[in-house]
């Protein structure tokens, strides 16, 4: 059935909606397995904002998971590099990025220089729109199974989907067997790629025949509470809050001093609740056209919303902006879970929800709380350790670049040169230790060893990949950020703010509840969930099933 503009905008503005929301069904029996997987994944909300804002919580949003689900107060990621790829490629495979493969969003190869995204595929393509270089298209770089692997290898007519508006929150937990859709940022659709399909399903291409982003089109965000409310928050329009895209106070209007819909648009939507709202309709017509959970066979949804993410990079954590949209955010999942209940059936599925990282708070805003933070900026810090590599051994450019969480030296530079390859690392690794916000520098050899009381050296062990990542593996001091702008903040660092994460159940019949304060990581969420469903864990998962019993 073709979508229609007013249908879409009616499940837009359904899901932003609180009333009649009551508390979610507990049938009293379910079936031996659930029907149907529901992975959630929100990039970029670190668990202290779940706790954070309990106490403004809808009452079938989070609060489905703290109130009648099984939770974990105390979940992190075991690796040290915390970024979007590197934590998608850790959920439903069990495997850290020492396994994966996937050791950041990008990187540099080691034996080239060039620059290698954790999806990109020159072998594929987008299905009716735009393919950009490095493009993600296909999980090609990824080195391990998925849980979606496991089931389709099993039951090949079981369905796999990964949604999201981000190609690697996509791609990276739809595994190579499932199905992967992402939203294009010039076009407003959501697109598959040749990887999976030659062309869209019919339901694809209808809901993009009906531009739903264009609803949004002049649409305000606004404050979902009284000003009082978030008075625990920084207020907007700060110096360090990246103005650009939709500013940075409230009320924004998205799309303001545009005429029409276009890519700046399109682009500044996902930096917005409705990001996540148009999403979310996405998901819902997967659900409904593919029938998943609705077959007999088992199935296998995962949808990462990509907008929280967006925000806090431009924001920080600590901002009103933050704020206010992980209330949106909550009133969105409310509605989705709901919407599940009805279509799939409250007793007929299980949801987990978790993030690919945490966030650190904004570096000036740190400062005015008394605490040592900064930025560190990569082109000057490469010139700084070149001009000295250069001055000690008479080589310019011994240094190639920094890579994901390392610096990239050129070893075969130093081959051809005579030069000991050792005493260029050691040398590049006390240059690098003088820089500001530098705490650690550690060495391959050091990462292939079995040390285990270094700080910090595990977690960076857990994110090295030999054949893919820079030989000197950098920490920086707390509260400093690897930044090349001079407002906004990221996320990266094996410290708690960006490795603690929600990791949270809910499933009458399936999984208990209440809270547990017992150290977990989000590695066990792919053998738990296989626990669940009756399927061996991924063959390469390093996780442990957490054994949640009703």
């Amino acid at each position: 059935m073709l979508f229609t503009r007013r249908r879409l905008l009616g499940l837009a503005i359904a899901s932003t909606l609180t009333a009649c929301s009551t508390t979610p069904p507990s049938p009293t029996a379910a079936p031996q397995t659930p029907k149907l997987l529901v992975l959630v994944v929100i990039d970029g909300l670190p668990m202290r904002q779940v706790t954070g804002y309990r106490d403004q919580l809808s009452t079938d949003g989070f609060a489905r998971f703290l109130d009648h689900g099984r939770w974990f107060a105390d979940a992190h990621y075991g690796h040290g590099h915390t970024v979007t790829a590197a934590g998608h490629s850790v959920m439903l495979s069990g495997a850290y990025p020492q396994r994966t493969g996937i050791i950041s969003n990008e990187w540099r190869n080691p034996a080239t220089g060039e620059q290698v995204y954790n999806t990109g595929d020159p072998d594929y393509k987008y299905i009716d729109s735009p393919t950009a270089p490095l493009a993600g298209t296909s999980p090609r770089n990824l080195k391990v199974e998925t849980l979606g692997d496991v089931l389709r290898t099993r039951s090949p007519q079981s369905k796999v989907i990964g949604i999201s508006g981000k190609d690697r929150g996509a791609i990276l937990p739809a595994g190579h067997k499932g199905t992967a859709y992402m939203y294009m940022s010039e076009t407003g659709r959501f697109a598959s790629s040749t990887y999976y399909m030659q062309q869209h399903p019919q339901w694809v291409t209808d809901f993009n025949t009906a531009k739903p982003a264009d609803a949004f089109f002049k649409k305000t965000w606004a404050p979902l509470l009284p000003e009082a409310a978030y008075a625990r928050s920084v207020p907007d329009g700060q110096s360090w809050q990246v103005a650009t895209g939709n500013g940075n106070r409230l009320p924004a209007v998205i799309g303001d001093k545009m005429d029409a819909p276009g890519p700046r648009f399109y682009g500044n939507l996902l930096a917005s609740p409705f990001g996540d709202e148009l999403t979310l309709a996405f998901a819902r017509a997967a659900v409904r056209n593919e029938k998943l959970g609705q077959r007999g066979v088992q199935d296998l949804l995962s949808v990462s919303l990509s907008s929280h993410d967006y925000i806090n990079h431009a924001f920080g954590p600590e901002s009103r902006l933050s704020h206010d949209h992980t209330l949106h955010l909550d009133r969105h999942l409310q509605a989705f879970f709901q919407f599940l209940d009805k279509e799939v059936g409250a007793g007929n599925y299980v949801l987990a929800l978790t993030a690919d990282h945490g966030f650190t708070d904004t570096p000036e805003w740190a400062i005015t709380q008394g605490r040592d933070a900064g930025r560190f900026n990569n082109p000057p810090s490469l010139l700084a350790v070149n001009t000295a590599l250069s001055e000690k051994f008479g080589v310019e450019k011994l240094a190639r670049a920094f890579s994901a969480s390392g610096l990239l030296l050129n070893d075969k530079l130093a081959a051809e040169k005579g030069l000991d390859f050792a005493a260029v690392q050691a040398a590049a690794r006390e240059e690098l230790l003088k820089l500001p916000g530098v705490a650690a520098v550690f060495t391959r050899e050091q990462l292939l060893s079995q040390d285990t009381t270094t700080p910090y050296l595990e977690a960076m062990r857990k994110s090295f990949d030999p054949t893919r990542a820079a030989q000197l593996q950098i920490v920086l001091k707390p509260n400093w950020i690897f930044s090349y702008r001079p407002g906004g903040s990221t996320h990266g660092s094996p410290y708690r703010y960006d490795t603690h994460v929600p990791l949270l159940f809910w499933g009458p019949g399936y999984v208990g509840q209440g809270e547990m304060k017992e150290r977990a990581e989000v590695a066990d969420l792919a053998p738990t969930l296989a626990a669940i469903a009756g399927l061996p864990a991924p063959a390469q998962a390093q996780g442990r099933d957490l054994r949640l019993k009703p």
